[in-house]
């Protein structure tokens, strides 16, 4: 159920819903928006009789949802959301750019390529300290003092750390030295850790797994908005498909349909989307081009030396070319949307 408080419902009416939400044995969770607040009610097993907030101060309506997702939906929320990651924001009218290497290898790498990222003027950095790998002997990551190298960078670089977390220990070294967990694909369903990190209060950057439809995408994020973390990112980052010529397919289409959904933002992967690096910036191009919210993008000051991922790393030069022709098709999408006007239907 959703509860849609009156236009300048005071902040004692709102609390007074969720008290009686909370009683009745559920749990209440308030949506601020532009224009009202809506509360969504989880954790019940059937209907909710309306009559419970019909007549209380500041109610304007108690509507039945019937859809899976209650959170993440536009009924909660018209608007677009606005995730705070450190001292940056993703959403919005902003292009976001979270760059660097797939894997922190040792400080010199990780400094070098943070250092032309924040050139780039992005504000995100991102770094593997965990990774999930196909291959048990395949390189595993550096664990936290690979942390502690991501740490200094944002120390040296201003710079705001997007980095992965595989487990409930993982969450908890992110959380003391990132800004924003990421959950990788193979953890999208992950449905334990999902809760927990829904249980921290740091954005979240959520990835799609390796063959999730988009219900499934959403009620993952639903999970972790669920524990009340509602700073939640979504993130395409290719599927698998019958198409060999790519590591995997991106999926372009979900960004328009996240949108037309749910309020929050997506970005699109298109190092991890594709596989190869000639590959990275035509479809960079075109994920801001259907309105991606951001981009995640691999760098690395010598791919061919990489210790994962190498295949589909940018070099910084490359990078900071692909960073320059995204802001142009940005500025123009941003301008075209100025100057388009706003078509009103006549009924005849």
């Amino acid at each position: 159920m959703l509860i849609v408080m009156k236009s300048g419902a005071s902040q004692n009416e709102i609390d007074r819903v969720i008290e009686v939400i909370e009683i009745l044995g559920f749990r209440g969770h308030a949506m601020p928006g532009e224009g009202r607040t809506a509360i969504g009610i989880t954790g019940n097993k059937g209907a909710i009789d309306p009559a419970h907030f019909e007549n209380l101060p500041g109610v304007a309506d108690a509507i039945r949802v019937t859809k899976p997702y209650k959170l993440i939906s536009k009924d909660l929320r018209p608007e677009r959301s606005v995730v705070k990651v450190g001292n940056a924001t993703i959403g919005g009218d902003e292009l976001a750019i979270i760059a660097g290497p797939c894997a922190v290898e040792n400080p010199k790498q990780v400094l070098a390529v943070a250092e032309s990222v924040a050139a780039s003027g992005s504000k995100f950095f991102r770094g593997g300290a965990f990774k999930p790998r196909t291959s048990p002997y395949a390189f595993q990551g550096m664990g936290e003092d690979g942390l502690k190298i991501l740490a200094e960078a944002r120390d040296q670089f201003g710079l705001n750390i997007v980095t992965e977390a595989m487990d409930e220990q993982g969450v908890d070294l992110v959380v003391k030295y990132g800004d924003c967990i990421q959950i990788g694909a193979r953890n999208m369903q992950n449905f334990s850790l999902l809760k927990y990190a829904g249980q921290t209060r740091k954005p979240v950057l959520l990835k799609r797994g390796l063959s999730a439809t988009l219900d499934e995408f959403l009620l993952a994020a639903e999970y972790i908005m669920s524990e009340g973390n509602y700073d939640v990112i979504l993130c395409e980052r290719g599927i698998r498909t019958f198409a060999d010529h790519a590591r995997n397919t991106m999926d372009l289409s979900i960004v328009p349909a996240v949108h037309r959904m749910t309020h929050l933002p997506i970005i699109v992967d298109p190092s991890h989307g594709t596989g190869h690096n000639y590959l990275v910036n035509p479809l960079a191009r075109a994920g801001v081009a259907v309105g991606a919210d951001g981009l995640l993008i691999e760098v690395h000051p010598c791919p061919e030396e990489a210790l994962c991922d190498g295949a589909q790393a940018l070099t910084p030069n490359q990078y900071l070319e692909l960073v320059t022709q995204v802001n142009r098709l940005h500025a123009l999408m941003v301008e075209e949307d100025a100057r388009t006007p706003v078509v009103t239907e006549i009924a005849v």
